[in-house]
């Protein structure tokens, strides 16, 4: 086994925080040594939870759409990382699914992304993911942070989360469909050849 797979071993058995999740642990995730483009999300919904299948829902169906790539692809490890930042379903607050878990932020994504040294492109979705991937770069805001994409471009691109939740966001910032999707998708072609 080589490094990295002993890694994600490691984390599918992973039940630190398991007094935390109302449906218990099961980490979702997908990565290999040759992953070119890391997909970096906030974590599963209860859909992806039962399926245990990375961006198994309507949000994965417009992140592909995004992409302009198929589930052929999306689902290829050799090509694509899925990695949220928190792993498992981590249940519903007040207005949606509560934040990722922290530990899986301290405990384990420092070497897991060390150790995907072929990405050449990071989708960043989300507040959390943003916070870690580009920490001081980040902005106050997801808005604000997605609109600053062309300081990150070509290497990573910062998205809202591509919930069906979100129409009223990108009815708000058409600059977003009309400026930042045809580079991105540009960018994933490219990348994946």
């Amino acid at each position: 086994m080589t490094k990295l797979s002993t890694l994600l071993s490691e984390i599918r058995a992973c039940t630190i925080c398991s007094e935390h999740l109302p449906f218990g642990p099961r980490p979702v995730l997908a990565a290999s040594q040759t992953s070119k483009i890391l997909i970096a999300g906030q974590a599963p919904g209860r859909r992806v939870h039962e399926s245990g299948v990375p961006w198994d829902d309507p949000s994965g169906v417009r992140l592909r759409d995004w992409l302009n790539i198929d589930k052929d692809v999306f689902y290829d490890e050799s090509a694509v990382a899925l990695i949220p930042m928190g792993f498992c379903y981590p249940g519903t607050g007040k207005s949606g699914d509560n934040p990722p878990r922290p530990e899986c932020r301290a405990t384990w994504h420092d070497r897991l992304i060390a150790s995907l040294t072929n990405v050449r492109l990071s989708i960043v979705i989300g507040q959390y993911a943003q916070d870690y991937h580009l920490g001081n770069r980040r902005e106050k805001t997801v808005t604000a942070t997605v609109d600053k994409w062309r300081e990150f471009a070509p290497e990573i691109f910062p998205l809202p989360h591509p919930s069906p939740r979100n129409q009223l966001w990108l009815k708000k910032n058409p600059w977003f469909e009309r400026d930042l999707l045809p580079e991105l998708r540009a960018r994933v072609a490219a990348v994946i050849g």
